[in-house]
């Protein structure tokens, strides 16, 4: 087939992916699948060799990923069940202080919770903070709201564990401890720009409380939202009112606990120790490779798969110890119900790109894409960037974008850490009513629709940009 018919097909195959998504609302994963049997055929694979591409990509990944995602998930679904989030953000609130709150909620969203379901946690983490606004003053629900939207979106494609950043690590073939440290050392100025920028254009007039916020639902639903302890007990997050003890009560987002000291009640620190463990335990392996430091039992211990079944069995036992073994077993029961979704979606995305390779796109694009192509990062930020505006999923297009970069990846001549962050990055530009994100922080946090377009989508598109930006200068680096 010529290069001309090749480009066609391809671009035919995710122009269909997007309106299977978008306009007629099917399910992503059969849209994926849709996509690329068409993509296998038009690039006359044939039948049986389209098949076993699809099949032979969505194993790949599983095999590199599968298990990393399961063990996130189940680990942050026991944390979920022993009430951590609530503690760790009334901790926050302790530690920080109302005024700088926001950057210490978003930066821990985005680093280390980001192994809990990306729903999950913003159903959790969101009345907590939209309690604990009130004490940040008028622009409170703005910060907040913006804070929740850059922390949870940056973490899932550019911060392991993140399903984003796995995936993408994946997909370019960069070992996930290496993923870790760049995407660690990117994400922190990120999301600390990012929000200081933000909260600079609210205090200039950008945010408009009557308009942007839902005045009427506010009132009803700060009555209504509800926190579970992690004793089990459910506890009223609490109105209040401008001041006195309600406003106390929300302002400590109390959970049950008069601290985190609790007798019978393990610290924060133990909760967290065991993921905590397993991050630095993988990171430690990519020090060490850097290193050049061959030593087997290092590579054992460091591997991503053994660090994460020490933290999830660490944080097993933990649970076992706080609420009992049948509280573990229905954790563990939701974790793999919510993992499901997520591990065939991003295998899926895998298969895409086996076809990708597989139809010769990357022979045809090597040919406009080498070491010397004019600021490649940005090249690969503006096809995750278009790709997100079309699809609306930050995960989506990051796959897909990933897909499409693999094969041209050495003719870029860059390391393939830094185009998975770039097209991490890329993917996070114009967070819309398309995503499910969007629509969650909106009723959560009792902003307007418009609201929510300065919150989430300006919020995070500046740090799609910030993220850019930042990378740029790093790449010079190496």
């Amino acid at each position: 087939m010529s290069d001309v018919g090749v480009l066609i097909n391809t671009a035919v195959a995710i122009l269909a992916i997007v309106i299977l998504i978008v306009r007629f609302r099917v399910n992503p994963v059969i849209s994926l699948v849709v996509g690329s049997l068409y993509l296998g055929l038009a690039s006359k694979l044939g039948l049986d060799k389209t098949i076993e591409t699809i099949t032979g990509g969505f194993g790949e990944i599983m095999a590199e990923v599968g298990l990393l995602i399961a063990f996130g998930v189940l680990e942050g679904s026991i944390l979920q069940e022993l009430g951590a989030i609530e503690r760790l953000v009334k901790h926050l609130l302790r530690l920080f202080g109302p005024k700088r709150l926001p950057y210490s909620m978003a930066l821990t969203i985005g680093t280390l919770l980001q192994s809990i379901y990306l729903d999950v946690l913003l159903v959790i983490s969101a009345p907590l903070a939209r309690t604990a606004s009130k004490r940040i003053g008028p622009l409170g629900t703005a910060r907040m709201a913006t804070a929740l939207a850059i922390g949870l979106e940056t973490g899932i494609v550019l911060m392991v564990p993140g399903v984003g950043a796995l995936a993408l690590a994946a997909l370019l073939h960069v070992p996930l401890g290496k993923m870790l440290l760049f995407g660690l050392l990117l994400i922190i100025p990120t999301i600390l720009i990012s929000v200081a920028i933000m909260t600079f254009l609210f205090r200039r007039g950008f945010w408009n409380s009557e308009v942007d916020e839902q005045q009427a639902v506010v009132a009803d639903a700060e009555a209504e939202l509800v926190s579970v302890a992690a004793d089990g007990s459910t506890v009223s997050a609490g109105r209040g009112g401008d001041g006195g003890a309600g406003d106390a009560t929300a302002a400590a987002v109390d959970t049950g606990r008069e601290d985190d000291g609790e007798t019978g009640q393990p610290s924060l620190v133990l909760l967290f120790l065991p993921m905590l463990a397993a991050l630095l335990l993988i990171g430690f392996g990519a020090i060490a490779e850097v290193a050049e430091w061959d030593n087997k039992v290092v590579q054992f211990v460091s591997d991503p798969v053994f660090a994460l079944l020490i933290g999830l069995i660490g944080t097993c036992l933990i649970g076992r110890y706080a609420m009992g073994q049948p509280r573990v077993e229905k954790a563990i029961a939701r974790g793999f119900k919510e993992s499901g979704q997520i591990l065939i979606l991003t295998a899926v995305g895998g298969s895409l790109a086996a076809v990708v390779a597989a139809g010769g796109l990357g022979d045809i694009l090597r040919g406009y894409f080498n070491a010397n192509t004019f600021a490649p990062l940005l090249v690969v930020w503006a096809i995750a960037a278009v790709l997100h505006v079309a699809v609306g999923s930050v995960t989506i297009s990051a796959i897909t974008a990933a897909g499409i970069l693999a094969p041209i990846a050495p003719a870029l001549g860059l390391d393939p850490v830094l185009i998975a962050l770039a097209a991490g990055a890329g993917s996070l530009f114009a967070v819309h009513v398309t995503s499910n994100t969007f629509w969650l922080l909106q009723s959560l946090m009792g902003q307007t629709t418009r609201g929510t377009l300065k919150s989430c989508t300006v919020g995070v598109s500046i740090a799609s940009v910030v993220a850019i930006l930042l990378l740029l200068p790093i790449s010079l680096l190496f």
